[in-house]
């Protein structure tokens, strides 16, 4: 399984007000406010810890059908976000433009991750994305991003 996020920084800088009274600690973790908190670029941070919660978020749905995000249940972790008994291994890119997630369930699946440039052969079944290769008519699992100007499409091969 996979799931990416991203997050346009200008456009969370513009509409996200992080620092007001108690928005930390409705989505991170003591622990994740500590990395916040102390390091030497807090609203990079944190939209790392952010982006790489919701990328998480899109598998555990897919593997549970449970559509209510509560961010605090998903704690970063190194390179990986864990809710429960369940790891979810991540890598993520930042810029001074964006911060991009992708997440997978094996760190094995990394390499089998493809980026994708259209919806081309994408289809939903059950409200999830999926792509028809159809020279095999093999079903892959996708995962669909976007914020502001950035847009990202992941298949897992």
């Amino acid at each position: 399984m996979i799931g990416n996020d991203i997050v346009d920084l200008a456009l969370a800088q513009q509409e996200s007000n992080w620092q007001r009274k108690g928005f930390l600690n409705k989505i991170f973790t003591p622990k994740e406010q500590e990395f916040i908190l102390t390091s030497p670029n807090p609203e990079n941070m944190l939209w790392n810890l952010w982006s790489r919660k919701e990328a998480a978020y899109k598998i555990y749905n897919r593997q549970t059908s449970r559509r209510v995000f509560n961010p605090i249940q998903f704690e970063c972790e190194a390179d990986t976000v864990v809710i429960g008994n369940t790891i979810y291994y991540t890598q993520t890119e930042i810029t001074s433009e964006f911060v991009y997630t992708v997440a997978v369930t094996s760190k094995n699946f990394f390499d089998e991750v493809q980026h994708f440039s259209n919806r081309e052969n994408i289809q939903k079944i059950n409200g999830i994305p999926i792509w028809l290769n159809k020279e095999n008519d093999s079903l892959h699992p996708v995962s669909i991003t976007h914020h502001g100007r950035f847009y990202r499409i992941i298949v897992l091969m």
